[in-house]
C-alpha cells in the first residue's frame, strides 16, 4: 500500500543537473533571494545594512524587483501595504540591531491589521549569538528577543542548510489565518560565506485552512435563523478573507442590519438599505446593537474602538467568528467559533437557506442613520464635512487609499464611503503615526494600474518626509494629501477638552510645497473650495504629487464619555 507521504517528487535530469553543478559565486544571501522566489514571490522592500550585505549583493542575482525605503520603518509600512493589498507575504530586507529594532512599530501595525509581512534581518556573526558580550557592531544579546512579542513567530538560522526551510516555514505562518507579520534573522557569515549547496528550486509552504467546527455553525445558524432581531457587525477578518461577497448574501438572507469596523471599511455596501455604515462611535449605534437579540460578529475582536470605548454592552446572544484565537471571547461572553471569516459564512449560507422576513429591518437602519445625521449636523462641522466629501469626489473608485492617524482620518474611519472593499487602509491597529505615505508607496507597487492616495497631518507628515525620494526614484503613481494645522491636530484637542489647554502640540512646519518640489515632486497649495479639483488632477497626473490643505479641522463630539 502506498500513502500520501511515501510519495517522492522525483527530480527531472534538468534539475539533477543543475543539482549536481550549481553556478559559482552564490552565497548565503543567494539562498535567501532563491527561496523567496521559489515561493512566489515577486517584489521585496528593505534598507541594506552592514550584516545584511550579503543579502542584498544577491538581489543583483535574482529576478526581484527591490522597492528600497529611506527609513527601515517606513519600509516596514510599504511592506504591510503590499501584503494587504496582494495577500501575499511581502518580504521585508533589514539590517542588525538598529535597522531591525527601527521596524518594530510597522511590525506591530502589521500584527494589529493581520497583514502578512516576512521580515528577515541579518544577525551579528554566528559565533556572536547565545547572549554574551562580544562588542559586535549593532549587537543585541537577544535580538529576536525584541520582536516575540509583536510578530506571529521567530525563526532563527544557524547553518545555510536552514535557510530554505525557515523563511519557508515563515512563509506558511504569515499566510496562515490569521495573517500577521514573522521575523527571520541569519548571521552575517552564514549570509558571506560561499554557498555549494543547490539552487532552490520550487518550495512547498501552502497556509493552513482555517474551517468552523460544524456543530458550532450548526447551533449559529439556529440562533440567527429564528433570531427577531439579528444585526451583524463586519471586522477587518471579512476583507482580508475576501469574503464581503458572502457577507452581503448572509445578510441580506437573514434581513439583517450590517455595521463595519473600521478595519471592515468596505466589506458591506455603504448604499445598501441594510448597511449601518460606520458609525460605531455613536450611541445610537451602540443602542441599536445592544438591542439584538442575536448579535453576529465576524472578524472582529470588538476592541476599543469597535465597541465605541469598551461602552457597548450586548443584551442578546453573540456569536463571534475570529481567526485569531487570542481575540475569541477576550471582550464578551459568545458562542465563539474560531475560523476563517470566510469559511464559516459559508458554512453558514449551507445551513441557513429560507430567507427570514422582516419589513422592519431598512426601516430601522434608516432612524438609526438619521439620528446619527441630525447629531453630526447639530454640531456644526461643515468644513469636515466638505473636505471629506471632496476627497471621496476625486478619488476614482478602484484606487486605494491610504490614512495616517488625523483627524481626517478619524472623520474618514466613520463617515467615509470605501466604495469597495481592500481599498481603505489606515493604521488604526496599532495607532502608530508616519504610516500613510510609505503604505502608499506599498500599495503603487503592488497595484500600478491605479493611483494611490495617502492622507496625513502635517505631524505624521513629518514621520515620513523623505519618502519622497522613493516615490520619486521609482515614478510611483502617489497622491499625497496633507492636511497641515500647524500640529498633532487630534492630541490638541484631546488635551484641550481633557485640560483647558494643550502642551507639546505645535510645530513649526516646513513650506511643504517647496519641499516636495525639492525633490522633484509637484505640489500645490489649494483650500476646502479647489480641493476636489487639485486632488482630482493630481491623481490624474502619472508619478508621485503632493497636495497641502492649510486647514484646522475639528472632530465630531464623543458620545462615550456621556
Amino acid at each position: 500500500m502506498t500513502h500520501d507521504h511515501d510519495l517522492v517528487l522525483r527530480p527531472t535530469p534538468e534539475q539533477t543537473e543543475a543539482a549536481l553543478n550549481p553556478p559559482p559565486g552564490r552565497n548565503g544571501g543567494d539562498l535567501v533571494v532563491e527561496t523567496l522566489t521559489g515561493l512566489g514571490a515577486t517584489t521585496v522592500f528593505g534598507l541594506p545594512g552592514q550584516h545584511a550585505l550579503g543579502m542584498f549583493d544577491a538581489l543583483r542575482r535574482s529576478d526581484l524587483a527591490y522597492i528600497g525605503l529611506r527609513v527601515e520603518n517606513n519600509a516596514g509600512f510599504a511592506a504591510d501595504a503590499y501584503g494587504r493589498i496582494t495577500g501575499e507575504a511581502a518580504p521585508l530586507l533589514l539590517s542588525t540591531g538598529p535597522g531591525a529594532l527601527t521596524s518594530l512599530a510597522a511590525l506591530q501595525e502589521a500584527a494589529a491589521a493581520s497583514a502578512p509581512v516576512l521580515a528577515i534581518s541579518s544577525q551579528i556573526p554566528s559565533t556572536g549569538l547565545g547572549g554574551g558580550r562580544h562588542g559586535y557592531l549593532h549587537e543585541l544579546p537577544d535580538q529576536q528577543a525584541s520582536f516575540r512579542g509583536v510578530v506571529k513567530s521567530v525563526h532563527t538560522v544557524r547553518t545555510q542548510s536552514q535557510i530554505p526551510s525557515a523563511i519557508a516555514e515563515a512563509w506558511e505562518s504569515a499566510l496562515t489565518a490569521p495573517h500577521g507579520p514573522v521575523w527571520v534573522e541569519i548571521p552575517q557569515d552564514v549570509l558571506l560565506a560561499e554557498t555549494a549547496l543547490p539552487v532552490v528550486t520550487a518550495v512547498d509552504a501552502a497556509p493552513h485552512d482555517l474551517p468552523p467546527r460544524p456543530e458550532l455553525t450548526a447551533v449559529a445558524a439556529d440562533l440567527l435563523a429564528n433570531a427577531a432581531r439579528p444585526v451583524i457587525i463586519a471586522g477587518g477578518g471579512v476583507v482580508r478573507s475576501d469574503a464581503s461577497g458572502k457577507l452581503k448574501q448572509l445578510a441580506e438572507r437573514l434581513n439583517a442590519p450590517v455595521v463595519t469596523t473600521f478595519g471592515g471599511k468596505g466589506a458591506f455596501p455603504w448604499n445598501h438599505p441594510l448597511s449601518l455604515q460606520s458609525w460605531l462611535e455613536d450611541r445610537h449605534t451602540t443602542d441599536f446593537l445592544e438591542d439584538a437579540d442575536v448579535l453576529l460578529v465576524v472578524g472582529s475582536g470588538l476592541g476599543e474602538l469597535s465597541s465605541n470605548y469598551y461602552t457597548f454592552k450586548p443584551r442578546g446572544r453573540v456569536v463571534q467568528i475570529e481567526a485569531d484565537l487570542g481575540k475569541l471571547e477576550s471582550n464578551h461572553p459568545a458562542l465563539g467559533i474560531h475560523a476563517d471569516a470566510r469559511l464559516a459564512l459559508s458554512a453558514l449560507l449551507e445551513t441557513i437557506t429560507e430567507n427570514r422576513q422582516d419589513a422592519t429591518a431598512a426601516d430601522r437602519v434608516r432612524t438609526v442613520l438619521d439620528l446619527v445625521r441630525e447629531r453630526i449636523d447639530a454640531q456644526e462641522l461643515t468644513l469636515e464635512q466638505r473636505v471629506l466629501a471632496a476627497v471621496r469626489e476625486a478619488l476614482p473608485d478602484r484606487s486605494a487609499s491610504f490614512w495616517d492617524m488625523t483627524i481626517l482620518a478619524y472623520w474618514a474611519w466613520s463617515a467615509f464611503d470605501a466604495k469597495r472593499p481592500n481599498t481603505m487602509h489606515s493604521a488604526q491597529g496599532a495607532g502608530g503615526l508616519g504610516y500613510a505615505f510609505p503604505a502608499a508607496i506599498g500599495g503603487a507597487v503592488a497595484d500600478p494600474t491605479h493611483p494611490v492616495l495617502a492622507v496625513s497631518g502635517d505631524g505624521g507628515a513629518l514621520y515620513s518626509i523623505a519618502e519622497l525620494a522613493t516615490a520619486r526614484q521609482h515614478n510611483l503613481d502617489v497622491t499625497w494629501l496633507i492636511v497641515d494645522d500647524g500640529g498633532y491636530g487630534i492630541l490638541r484637542e484631546y488635551m484641550t477638552d481633557a485640560f483647558g489647554q494643550s502642551t507639546a502640540t505645535e510645530l513649526t512646519r516646513p513650506d511643504y510645497v517647496a519641499l516636495a518640489e525639492s525633490f522633484g515632486v509637484p505640489g500645490v497649495r489649494t483650500t476646502a473650495d479647489t480641493l476636489a479639483d487639485d486632488l482630482a488632477k493630481a491623481l490624474a497626473t502619472p508619478g508621485p504629487s503632493v497636495v497641502v490643505l492649510p486647514a484646522l479641522l475639528r472632530m465630531f463630539a464623543p458620545t462615550h464619555l456621556d
